[in-house]
């Protein structure tokens, strides 16, 4: 995977960088240094997290699919709490610290919505270039305004079997716009290559993982490449990561732009509605254990 630092993938030649690693990889390792000032407290937030008392942690839920705190299962050593709209001001502090530390921690708000806001901010930087490699960065603005920020933190626990390697996360496309993924010394990311090979990401303690999801692959009328990405992990430390997905808002129509259909490029997908989508997904694994993949959801 692809290393790209932020000071230097900027204008025309740094979005043609951009588009190429999406296309080739579905991702790239993108360097930003202001993640080494909140590194240690952003992973400190997590084990303060993760290490209340498991009826503390049960209260916090939500009414969308996925949503709130997941404890860990037999078959996967993970524990998940996950917040919609983590970018909007308050929201964290409202729906999540109120609710899990009555007294309040001023600390645990202010570190995770810091963390939010930059990886949104990389985001919209990452969107805009996106667009404008394909020259269609008219729409940038749209794009941003109907873009909702969930945030979810991880931590995968201490596998029971030595070394061997024990499955964190089955192997799966992300639905959204874009994945921004950050993670501990602990590495256990692994993407599913162009060839068929799985291969394990080792990213720097600076860096995001960036991976682009399906949202964003039927708006461009599948012009850039979906990664299959699991998590196995080894040893007996505890893996963290946190991620910020940026997917489209409830209501916003998602439609292929007529610029990606012509004579040569039939229209692929029909227009559909993201949080419509996640409704029917959630309740196909709930009733059978399998689901419809976006493409095939919305396909013409």
């Amino acid at each position: 995977m692809r290393l790209l630092k932020n000071e230097g993938v900027k204008g025309f030649e740094g979005s043609a960088l951009v588009r190429e690693a999406l296309e080739e990889y579905g991702g790239f390792e993108a360097l930003f240094d202001k993640l080494a000032e909140v590194r240690k407290a952003v992973f400190g937030a997590m084990e303060e997290l993760f290490d209340l008392p498991l009826k503390t942690k049960q209260l916090f839920t939500s009414d969308r699919p996925f949503g709130g705190y997941h404890d860990a299962t037999a078959k996967l050593l993970r524990e998940s709490v996950m917040i919609d709209e983590a970018h909007v001001p308050g929201n964290i502090d409202r729906g999540l610290t109120n609710i899990l530390w009555p007294q309040g921690s001023i600390n645990f708000s202010k570190t995770i919505e810091s963390f939010t806001h930059l990886a949104a901010g990389l985001e919209k930087t990452i969107m805009r270039m996106v667009l404008e490699s394909f020259g269609v960065e008219k729409y940038t603005d749209e794009l941003i305004y109907a873009t909702n920020y969930t945030l979810r933190a991880i931590k995968y626990g201490r596998p029971q079997t030595g070394n061997e390697p024990t499955l964190g996360a089955d192997a799966h496309t992300n639905k959204i716009w874009i994945t921004l993924l950050y993670q501990n010394e602990m590495k256990g990311l692994e993407i599913l290559t162009k060839d068929g090979e799985w291969i394990n990401i080792k990213p720097s303690p600076n860096s995001f993982i960036i991976l682009s999801g399906e949202s964003l692959g039927v708006w461009l009328n599948v012009l850039l490449s979906v990664p299959y990405n699991r998590v196995v992990t080894k040893g007996n430390k505890v893996r963290y990561s946190i991620a910020v997905f940026a997917n489209p808002r409830g209501g916003y129509p998602v439609k292929v732009p007529e610029e990606f259909v012509d004579g040569k490029n039939g229209l692929l997908f029909k227009l559909f509605d993201y949080d419509e989508y996640l409704q029917h997904y959630a309740s196909q694994i709930a009733a059978l254990g399998v689901f419809t993949e976006l493409e095939v959801y919305c396909k013409v």
